[in-house]
């Protein structure tokens, strides 16, 4: 009877997610919250702990980054990564995705982006290059930056997960950001082997027949030799009806060094930065360094007696919510925001958003889970502690279906510590949130299909099997394979 108890409030649990993940936005804390609720008042379970100190460590890094936003500080960082990524156009598969994953440690989000899918496309496109190769990486790769960010949603969520084991963040970022940055060239190094060249490339030869996209200047010579030679085989064959095969698409191999832009052929896209863009992006920049630096040194912070009298530094929830809205504030003061203004940032209503879907998803979560912990968690614990990487693909799973890293860290990682994992062996395994582009239901990728005017970024009919699906792949194997490595001789 028990048994049966626990599933049917397992089908409660899961059916929550499900309905929040349909509903989308909002829609996934809500419904977290309605699932809460049913579990306590039809199945009278205790309820959780709500995740207090990761909800406002959320609002409180959001809202610092939508004060930078208000600012012009968002523009500013752009505009830098805009520069590398369009300085190095040769290199682009490497370059792209390093960056997209930099600036992401720096900003907390990986919304900052949106922002270079215009220019990583425009670069690769100009340069002759097949734009998908260094667009999906870099989507995916951005993604990797979200566990090696002091100031991201999900590591506000571990942090007060992994602090209680005197884990902190000098630890967790010690295996994160050089698995990540291994995970970034593996990453690059497999994706620049993807997919046909341009002119190889029987979609974008349609696109072009069709009069949908242009050949970029770097190829134009070599497609215009390719059709010149096509041509007397295609008037000898007929028409070409029984192959199907366009007279563009039969292509040779390129000579060496060619499709290269020469200045006159080449333009920088520019990114305007408003005045004191770079002030704000440069207070927040120092605030995000104050918060590795106070990690780093516990002495530095303030120290009160604890239950035992012993001095016990501040918690660094604390001391995260207490620099970001200090560095808010100063933003707003210095470069004269007006509040109203910050709240209106399409960075704070995404942070909004992910705040209420952690709060609704961990407290149901931990209601389930601690009251149900003989039952069902002991024998998990225990499951995951006998194959250890199980951990791995949970997180990978679920993180793919709630799309909410945040909140898949609170579901999971309680589990693992039951199960009495190391917890550098867990930090290791925490990077598997990058499964969150298992489906292509986040904006990035959505953006950088429709982005792609040559075709070659693209989606299926099966959902999991799309442009993003093998460095996706391939960045969680290599991420997951270092951490563990890295690990053992960090800790």
């Amino acid at each position: 009877m028990e048994i049966a108890l626990v599933i049917i409030q397992a089908c409660v649990v899961i059916g929550a997610i499900v309905l929040g993940v349909r509903t989308g936005g909002l829609g996934l804390g809500l419904w977290g919250v309605v699932g809460t609720a049913i579990l306590v008042f039809v199945f009278r379970l205790p309820p959780g702990s709500p995740p207090i100190d990761a909800f406002f460590i959320i609002i409180a890094v959001i809202t610092a980054s939508s004060a930078m936003q208000a600012a012009g500080g968002i523009d500013y960082l752009v505009s830098i990564a805009s520069k590398i990524i369009q300085a190095n156009p040769r290199r682009l598969t490497y370059v792209a995705p390093l960056v997209a994953f930099v600036f992401t440690v720096l900003s907390g989000t990986s919304n900052i982006f949106f922002a270079l899918i215009p220019v990583i496309y425009e670069t690769a496109y100009r340069n002759g290059q097949r734009p998908e190769r260094a667009l999906a990486a870099s989507t995916v790769t951005s993604g990797l930056g979200i566990t090696a960010s002091p100031v991201s949603a999900a590591m506000a969520a571990y942090l007060v997960l992994m602090e209680a084991k005197g884990f902190g963040l000098p630890q967790v970022l010690a295996i994160t950001v050089p698995s990540a940055i291994v995970a970034c060239v593996v990453t690059s190094f497999v994706q620049q082997r993807i997919g046909k060249e341009l002119l190889h490339d029987p979609v974008f030869l349609k696109r072009v027949e069709d009069g949908t996209v242009q050949v970029p200047a770097a190829l134009q010579t070599r497609y215009d030799q390719q059709v010149g030679r096509a041509a007397p085989a295609l008037a000898a064959a007929g028409d070409g009806s029984e192959t199907g095969i366009p007279a563009t698409a039969v292509a040779t191999k390129p000579p060496r060094g060619a499709g290269r832009l020469t200045k006159e052929e080449s333009s920088a896209i520019e990114h305007p930065v408003p005045p004191g863009g770079a002030v704000s992006a440069w207070i927040f920049v120092a605030g995000t360094l104050l918060v590795v630096l106070l990690g780093l040194f516990p002495s530095l912070r303030p120290a009160f007696p604890d239950a035992e009298g012993k001095p016990e530094p501040i918690p660094m929830a604390t001391v995260i919510e207490m620099v970001m809205f200090t560095v808010a504030l100063v933003i707003i003061l210095v470069r004269r925001v007006k509040p109203s203004l910050v709240v209106e940032q399409p960075l704070l209503r995404a942070g909004f958003v992910a705040a209420v879907a952690l709060f609704g998803i961990a407290w149901m979560a931990d209601t389930f889970i601690s009251a149900n912990e003989e039952t069902i968690i002991k024998p998990l614990g225990e499951l995951i502690k006998a194959n250890p990487l199980l951990l791995a693909v949970a997180l990978f799973i679920v993180a793919g279906l709630t799309t909410s890293q945040s909140a898949t860290t609170n579901t999971l990682i309680p589990i693992a510590l039951s199960a009495g994992l190391a917890p550098g062996v867990i930090t290791a395994m925490w990077p598997s949130l990058i499964g969150v582009w298992l489906f292509p239901a986040n904006g990035s990728q959505i953006a950088s299909v429709e982005t792609d005017r040559t075709g070659s970024t693209k989606l299926t009919q099966v959902p999991v099997w799309h442009s993003f699906t093998i460095p996706m792949l391939v960045s969680w194997v290599a991420v997951v394979a270092s951490g563990l490595l890295i690990q053992l001789i960090v800790h």
